[in-house]
């Protein structure tokens, strides 16, 4: 009883005391703004949107858990695609000094460039939206996977390395067997990072590029005037982001290093 009392003082309430106080300046203010709905209106709307989520009528009329979806698999093979390219070339450039030498200034000048500076790029090149979104999730979510890999590699004890050379290992049981070990806790908070990146940016390229996915149904409902709506994607994109966030926390948890 004493642990469960613990446990609620310590994990449960703490939380619920800032969602409490969350709804309450929401609508504190909501009060003072006719165009602001407050937080019974907005509930209202998100039960009966919730009510059917995956109905469709027609290519620009579907429910939100068919624009969640579109939304995640865009993410999905953008990152997949950052992830297959990013972490070998970190491996490359942390191993190998030339490389380092080489890529830098090109990681340096490339990096602060804002994602969706990239997207007339992408529409210039694949004439569809669809892969241009996928190209802005890309090029915005593989400069975390190549940076964290390539500092995790050059983290490692030159010892290890002196310990190999001696052995007379090969290259790949170096990597095997020394950098991907070493490195998996850097390569991962780089995924954790990226991850958060892709669908932060998703929905603004959404925005810009039309059709299925959650940044063009906030775009949609913004037209329609319809406040609620955008209230409830707004918690939507939070939500989803915090269960990718989770899943790879606990992924990281799984290893042991």
């Amino acid at each position: 009883m004493i642990k469960a009392r613990k446990f609620f003082g310590e994990h449960i309430l703490p939380p619920l005391l800032g969602l409490g106080m969350f709804v309450l300046v929401w609508g504190l203010i909501s009060q003072t703004s006719e165009s602001l709905p407050g937080p019974l209106k907005t509930w209202n709307s998100a039960v009966i949107l919730f009510t059917d989520p995956f109905y469709q009528n027609g290519p620009n009329d579907q429910g939100i858990g068919w624009n969640v979806m579109y939304s995640l698999g865009r993410v999905g093979i953008g990152f997949g695609l950052a992830a297959l390219i990013g972490i070998p070339l970190g491996f490359m450039i942390g191993r190998f000094d030339f490389l380092n030498k080489m890529a830098a200034p090109i990681v340096s000048m490339l990096r602060p460039v804002s994602p969706l500076a990239w997207l007339p790029i992408g529409l210039l090149v694949f004439n569809a939206s669809n892969p241009a979104a996928i190209w802005v999730i890309f090029i915005s979510s593989i400069w975390p996977m190549i940076i964290n890999t390539a500092v995790g590699v050059r983290q490692l004890p030159q010892d290890y390395l002196n310990v190999a050379r001696v052995l007379n290992l090969s290259e790949w049981k170096i990597f095997t067997r020394i950098l991907f070990p070493a490195t998996l806790p850097y390569m991962l908070t780089g995924i954790r990072l990226a991850i958060g990146t892709a669908w932060l940016v998703i929905v603004a390229a959404e925005m810009l590029t039309g059709g299925v996915g959650i940044g063009f149904w906030v775009w949609d409902e913004w037209n329609n005037l319809n406040v609620e709506h955008i209230i409830i994607a707004i918690f939507i994109v939070g939500i989803v982001g915090l269960l990718l966030e989770m899943m790879l926390v606990r992924l990281a948890k799984r290893f042991s290093y």
